[in-house]
């Protein structure tokens, strides 16, 4: 089975002690079988470099909206075919996900019809409800709940329901540990709009493959969140 990767990181995170050097990345990819990554980092240029030399490794920006130069600077980079998006962290970024200051790095998304991968499931900025605000207010954009609530089912439950509510979200499952949460949500939402993903190496894509596939899905629908909606979201396979 083909597997891209929604969600990982590469380089140093010593805030977390947590490392994967860009020299294992190709390495780790296939070690972990996975077909396609999409990777990010703070240090987005380091990730540019990265992702050139290795055909399996996409990129997503790493947008901070605090910054001033982060718009212009995310034009450049979606200039450069390798990168599909963005990936914004309001909780370590310390900002609202619907904050004024967002708004323009979504409209660029809009226009590029790009997606943006928000860090979902702790208090106080990267709850389900907060940035169901910023869905409401763009539903054009493409959305997705990264972690799809993280670790607690009030907000796993909560971020399966935005999702139905709202068909511009997409949900993704790394570092959710509850199968059944997966199989709930390819029900209530649809296999075209879960997108497995490890977190790696915060976790290990492995352990988070197997997450999914003991869930309990459907062929078809095991297909498609394992690979081919993510080649959708963010390559327009037309698979």
């Amino acid at each position: 089975m083909a597997i891209t990767d929604a969600h990982m990181h590469v380089g140093d995170f010593p805030m977390f002690g947590v490392n994967l050097d860009e020299s294992r990345l190709a390495a780790y990819l296939t070690g972990n079988g996975i077909d396609t990554g999409m990777v990010f980092h703070q240090d987005n240029a380091m990730v540019q470099r990265v992702i050139q030399d290795i055909p399996a490794a996409y990129g997503l920006y790493w947008a901070n909206p605090k910054s001033p130069s982060a718009v212009d600077e995310l034009r450049d980079f979606l200039d450069d075919p390798k990168f599909r998006g963005v990936k914004l962290h309001p909780l370590m970024d310390g900002f609202h996900p619907n904050d004024p200051i967002v708004w323009p790095i979504i409209e660029l998304l809009i226009e590029r019809d790009l997606p943006a991968l928000i860090h979902c499931g702790h208090p106080i900025f990267s709850l389900p409800w907060s940035i169901e605000e910023l869905i409401v207010q763009f539903p054009e954009a493409k959305i997705i709940l990264g972690h799809m609530g993280h670790g607690n089912v009030v907000y796993i439950d909560a971020s399966i329901a935005v999702a139905q509510r709202n068909p511009n979200v997409w949900l993704e499952t790394s570092g959710m540990p509850m199968s059944v949460k997966i199989l709930e949500a390819v029900e209530k939402v649809g296999s075209n709009r879960v997108l497995y993903g490890s977190d790696g190496p915060w976790h290990e894509p492995k352990v988070e493959q197997l997450k999914v596939q003991l869930a309990g899905l459907e062929p078809e629908d095991l297909e498609n969140v394992m690979h081919r909606s993510s080649q959708r979201l963010f390559l327009k396979a037309g698979i």
